[in-house]
């Protein structure tokens, strides 16, 4: 079934909660909660992982899924790992100097200002 005329269609459309990234590859960033820092090296426009993972995140800190996500080359006290984290949990920390991960040198050609420089064969 066809609507006949414009009047049948749906009136609303849901956007985003955030309607754009705060954070571009490159920029150094740090977790609101949690203990550790990183590098974005991609963006989601929305929640794009698996309902296990969205799930296992406690329900009283878990955030909503219609914001940017970020792709980070992530590292603490302990380790370096990839991190992938809501928008709403991050916060610049460009003053908190470079991030040492091994991955960084595959896909950025070092850091000037507080930003890494992305290589030209990652862009997009």
């Amino acid at each position: 079934m066809t609507p006949d005329s414009s009047s049948d269609l749906p009136t609303t459309v849901t956007a985003p909660l955030i309607g754009r990234a705060s954070f571009a590859p490159g920029d150094i960033v740090r977790h609101r909660m949690f203990d550790f820092r990183g590098v974005v090296f991609d963006i989601d426009p929305v929640f794009a992982n698996s309902d296990e993972w969205y799930e296992a995140i406690p329900e009283q800190i878990r955030p909503v899924k219609e914001q940017p996500y970020y792709h980070l080359l992530a590292e603490n006290g302990d380790s370096s790992y990839i991190a992938y984290v809501s928008q709403q949990n991050l916060v610049a920390d460009s003053d908190g100097g470079p991030i040492d991960h091994p991955q960084i040198d595959a896909m950025f050609d070092g850091i000037e200002r507080g930003r890494y420089r992305v290589r030209a064969i990652h862009r997009h």
